[in-house]
Order: C-alpha cells, then structure tokens, then sequence
C-alpha cells in the first residue's frame, strides 16, 4: 500500500495496515511526516514507524497513478528524480474537504468562502435561524470540536452566557503507536513569533511506568513564555499520550504557569507525571534525568 499524505489519518492508517503485515509506504510533500506537529515529534515517529517496517518518502510527491493493470504504478517525484512504486492499492490522505453541495444552500442565500459555511462566533450565518458548525466552518475538522461548537451554539440560541471557543486551545490527537497529542505552539511557531521561550523536554525512557509498560519510546516537550510563565505548548509522543493531554489543555485555559504545574504534586509512577517533569526541566529544576 502507498498512503498519500501523512498527516494524523494518513499516519493512523499506516499504522493500522503495517501491524496488520501490508507493507506500507508513506509519500509525504513537506519534509518531515506529521508536519503539522513538532518537529521533534515528527522525526521521532518518523524513527518509530521505520522499526516496525513502514517506508518514509519525504520531500516527494506523487506525479500520477497507473491502474490499467492488476495493481498501482505509482510515480512518486523526489529529490533525487522520479521513482515507480509497484502496490495493490493508493490511499488518499492528503485533507478533506466540506460537503456542502447541493443541500439548498444557494437557494436560501447562505455565503460560503472556499467551501467553508461562513460564521460569527456563535456559528450564526448571515441568514437568520440558520447555524452551521463542524467540519463545514472554520477550524480543525476534529469530533471533539464539532461537539463543543455545537454546545456553544445551541447555549447561545437558548440566551445564555457564553464564551466563543479558543481554537489556539485545541487539542490534536494521532492514534497511531506511538500516540501523538498536542496543543498550542510548536517551539518553531513561538520563534518564528519572536518569544523569548523556556523549552523543557522529558524523555519516557527516564520514567519508570513507561519503563515498566514496555513503552520508553517518546516524550513530553513543553514551551513557555520565558517572561511570564506562560504555558505556550505542549507536544507528546507515546503509550497513552492522547489521555495527558487534557491536563495541559484545562492549565492553559486557567492561564497556569510553568511553576504551578512544577509545584503540583503529580502520582508516581505514572506516564502522567512527565509533563511535571518536562516543566521542571524547562525551568532547570528537573532532577529525574
């Protein structure tokens, strides 16, 4: 099989075919897998998924696919020229795109731009009565964001006080193995924005129940602004990780500062207890590694 794409659906299916024994080769444009994520993150499942026997092509695209016989001629660009992979079946991962067509949309005058339902921040089109949420309108096309915006709208339309949702405060998942989890800025993001930055990284291979599990492989990378303690992002990778998450997601929207998180006593032994160690490496207090 040759997946298109690398983002969390193309990862996820490579991984899911390649345990299942098809031999799996990813085809990816930009230069690292996951480009969305980390780049820390990115090439350490880049190391994760060549163990267990899946084939990375970055910086490559695939020019065209050959189906006039019992298979796939797949012609991939590269930098070193251009290649024919031979395989039983292409899978498309490159995106999705909103299905909006021919639902009476037009008919009723709602605006769309780029495929995408126009919205303010209570989901409302410019069409009174009419609301739009999920995958058709802004933001990340995830379940658990089309959950909240549903929640949020229906709030709104009830009266009640509500807040429009912070989509710098989203959290992504990757179900493969490793899992991958993270939210907020990359370390590249915070510099490219000209923050003076704390970066702390704690490595599974240093925790004991990772260790125990069998599951050393990954980390947790965490970022702050080096001024005011400002949790910017974090970023995992590993058994179990898209369940931690969530612990960085409620701090940074109580505005939690890398010393809070230092000083609250996390249980040990446990996979949770290396975002504390993560911070505390961040601001050179970490004494676990």
């Amino acid at each position: 099989m040759v997946i298109v794409g690398s983002g969390a659906i193309g990862c996820e299916f490579a991984y899911f075919y390649n345990s299942m024994g098809t031999k799996v080769t990813i085809v990816e444009f930009m230069s690292n897998i996951v480009p969305v994520e980390d780049e820390d993150v990115s090439k350490q499942l880049a190391r994760s998924f060549k163990k267990s026997g899946i084939s990375i092509m970055t910086e490559s695209s695939v020019e065209s696919v050959d189906t006039s016989g019992a298979g796939c001629k797949v012609k991939v660009k590269t930098k070193k020229g251009e290649e024919i992979i031979e395989c039983d079946i292409v899978l498309s991962a490159v995106g999705i795109t909103p299905n909006i067509e021919n639902i009476g949309l037009e008919e009723v005058g709602v605006i769309t731009d780029k495929g995408k339902v126009l919205v303010n921040d209570y989901y409302q089109t410019n069409i009174p009565g009419v609301y739009a949420i999920g995958d058709i309108v802004k933001g990340p096309a995830l379940a658990h964001v089309a959950s909240s915006e549903g929640i949020l709208c229906v709030e709104k339309i009830a009266g009640l006080l509500v807040h429009p949702i912070n989509y710098g405060n989203i959290p992504g998942c990757t179900y493969c193995s490793p899992e991958i989890a993270s939210v907020g800025m990359t370390e590249k993001a915070a510099k490219e924005a000209g923050i003076e930055i704390k970066v702390g990284k704690f490595p599974f291979s240093a925790s004991g129940k990772a260790k125990a599990a069998g599951a050393s492989d990954g980390f947790v990378k965490v970022i702050f602004d080096a001024k005011y303690g400002e949790w910017l992002g974090a970023h995992m990778i590993g058994m179990n990780v898209t369940e931690m998450i969530a612990e960085v997601v409620v701090a940074r929207n109580l505005e939690t500062t890398g010393h809070e998180i230092i000083k609250s006593i996390h249980p040990h032994p446990t996979m949770s207890e290396a975002i504390m160690e993560a911070a505390a490496d961040a601001y050179g207090e970490v004494i676990h590694m």
